[in-house]
């Protein structure tokens, strides 16, 4: 056997003892399985654009998700967030007739200042992250509700976007790709670049290992905590300020679904619900393998009650067989 020949095996099998490689399995064989029930609509540009645009969308909010769930933490609020971002939006450029740019950057400022709230709130007390957040989305979701109705009138806003403005954030490329889908990209590329490139990436995986030790390691968990709820908060209203732009209003009731589906995307991508593992590659895929699921389910002609139950079953499969790579990878790197 040849150099070449062992260093093919040897990367080969460094790539079959990665988590995600459990994640770009499934992806392949739901895409198969869809394709061959949608046939060529599914497989052509009306399929790619539903699914891309809709992990577009859940992605951006998953990878900060991702990124608190590796270490320890997680964020419910998102949900309602997004919606209180875009009415900021609305009755800001919408209501008041102020300049859009000035909305977005009121719309964005919600989503920083929710999550600086719950990132102090999560560092200051002992109470679990879990309830702190579900107590900061009931609370956004009063205010945005009462708010909206006292301005406006109505649970709803609409607003006539600025070209430029919705040419950046909410315009679809031939009618048919949103611009979101390059923002998405643009956010991994950068959340990749700070989880496994950058030392504040080790700090991150560092807390979500062991926090204690973390701590003695001089590690500034505070801080990291609070911008990592921040990047959440900042992720969940930037969706909110790209719908508003793309549709031309906002509703209150909209965002509830994009807390369970951001979670099942980094449980789908590998990330451990303890903490300490999980890679941005493994997000990206488990978004993409959410999405088309979701949309398949349309193009395929399924009925739409069987879309839960294959989600479910997915997420079940996902999570034993991530288990069953990283204990590979585990046992290998014992033997080594």
């Amino acid at each position: 056997m040849t150099r070449e020949t062992i260093d093919k095996s040897g990367l080969f099998g460094k790539l079959v003892r990665r988590p995600e490689m459990a994640t770009f399995l499934g992806l392949l064989v739901v895409y198969v399985f869809f394709a061959v029930l949608g046939g060529k609509v599914f497989l052509g540009a009306p399929g790619w654009s539903a699914f891309l645009t809709m992990a577009a969308e859940v992605g951006i909010i998953a990878l900060p998700v991702g990124l608190l769930m590796i270490s320890g933490e997680l964020d419910i609020s998102v949900g309602a967030v997004l919606p209180a971002a875009s009415l900021t939006v609305a009755i800001v450029s919408g209501h008041y007739d102020l300049p859009t740019w000035i909305g977005v950057m009121a719309g964005l400022g919600v989503g920083l200042a929710i999550g600086y709230i719950n990132g102090v709130l999560v560092t200051r007390t002992s109470i679990p992250s879990l309830i702190i957040t579900i107590g900061t989305m009931f609370g956004t979701m009063g205010l945005t509700l009462g708010l909206t109705v006292l301005i406006a009138g109505s649970t709803g806003v609409f607003m006539t976007p600025d070209p430029i403005a919705k040419l950046l954030l909410g315009e679809s490329i031939n009618f048919m790709f949103r611009v979101t889908i390059l923002w998405w990209v643009g956010f991994a590329a950068i959340i990749f670049y700070l989880l496994h490139l950058s030392p504040w990436g080790n700090w991150v995986y560092a807390i979500g290992g062991d926090r204690e030790s973390a701590r003695n390691a001089g590690i500034p968990i505070r801080r990291v905590t609070i911008n990592l709820y921040m990047l959440s908060g900042f992720a969940a209203a930037f969706v909110g300020v790209s719908q508003v732009l793309a549709f031309g209003s906002a509703q209150v009731a909209a965002g509830q679904s994009f807390i369970f589906n951001s979670i099942m995307c980094v449980v789908i991508g590998g990330v451990l619900l303890t903490g300490g593992a999980g890679s941005v590659i493994g997000i990206f895929l488990g978004t993409m393998t959410f999405a088309i699921v979701n949309q398949g389910i349309f193009f395929s002609g399924l009925d739409p009650n069987f879309g839960s139950i294959i989600i479910g079953a997915l997420l079940l499969a996902a999570v034993l067989s991530n288990d069953t790579f990283r204990a590979l990878a585990m046992r290998y790197a014992a033997r080594k």
